[in-house]
């Protein structure tokens, strides 16, 4: 189920229970209106009432459960449009790699265009075609995955000669440009929604100082107490990992102080 027939779906249900809430605040007033006092839809509205609120809990079960059974279908639409925008980022990232090869092989290039032809297939059991009738077939819904196979149809190694760096960096861009028109109008589909903790800045960097909390470096020393209670069955491997372990924490990185630069870092732990 697409965003734009979820969203009908809930303005009908929406327009339905308004109209019957409508009803029913009628029904329920209508002695107090004068004009409608003591009138054969008087006796109607009553009688309205009546029914609804007998059927109230069977109308809101089956309400529920059609609501649910809506947001299920759009659930389960939205995990195919995922799959199926793996499947797209694969295969552009295949095309790219083809238009990096000096010399394709007949055997590459057909496995290319059979990964791409694929993924335009796929796209069938997500969506029909634009304006597609009994008669008529319809427009591609999403055009630049036919101008990448156009273009990746000009490197097919059967029917040109070898293409030069400069033929193949232009297919190649070509391939990126219809692939970001592609991505920018197929991620709409999806409803994605801003991330709550976003790093918008670039040459971002780990603002956190390497070290722990009290509690912390005290339960790793408890779990080392009580390891070294039991003898361990390759004293080797023990080495190995605590050498391993200090080099790493003496090196010093961007995104990491050294045990000696990071008071808080304690020798005795491990994976601190």
């Amino acid at each position: 189920m697409t965003r734009s027939t979820l969203k009908r779906t809930l303005r009908r249900m929406y327009a339905i229970l308004a109209i019957v809430l409508a009803i029913s605040l009628l029904a329920k007033f209508v002695d107090h209106i004068p004009a409608l006092r003591g009138s054969g839809l008087e006796a109607a509205l009553k009688d309205v009432y009546e029914y609804l609120r007998d059927m109230s809990l069977l109308i809101a079960t089956g309400g529920v459960a059609y609501i649910t059974n809506v947001f299920q279908k759009r659930s389960s639409f939205v995990e195919a449009l995922k799959e199926e925008w793996r499947d797209i980022i694969a295969t552009k990232s295949a095309l790219f790699a083809y238009t990096q090869l000096e010399r394709p092989t007949q055997e590459e290039y057909l496995a290319t265009f059979c990964k791409l032809s694929e993924t335009i297939d796929n796209m069938r059991s997500v969506y029909q075609n634009v304006g597609e009738t009994d008669d008529l077939v319809g427009l591609y819904p999403f055009a630049p995955l036919h101008d990448m196979r156009r273009a990746l149809q000009t490197l097919d190694p059967r029917k040109a000669s070898v293409a030069d760096a400069e033929t193949r960096n232009l297919v190649r861009d070509a391939i990126l440009q219809s692939f970001y028109a592609l991505r920018e109008t197929f991620l709409e589909e999806l409803d994605l929604e801003e991330p709550d903790h976003p790093l918008l800045i670039s040459g971002g960097r780990r603002i956190k100082k390497s070290g722990s909390t009290g509690w912390a470096r005290r339960a790793q020393d408890r779990q080392r107490t009580r390891q070294d209670r039991t003898p361990s069955p390759e004293p080797r491997i023990d080495e190995l990992l605590a050498r391993l372990y200090d080099k790493e924490n003496q090196t010093a990185k961007p995104w990491r102080q050294t045990m000696s630069e990071a008071a808080t870092v304690q020798p005795n732990g491990r994976g601190a």
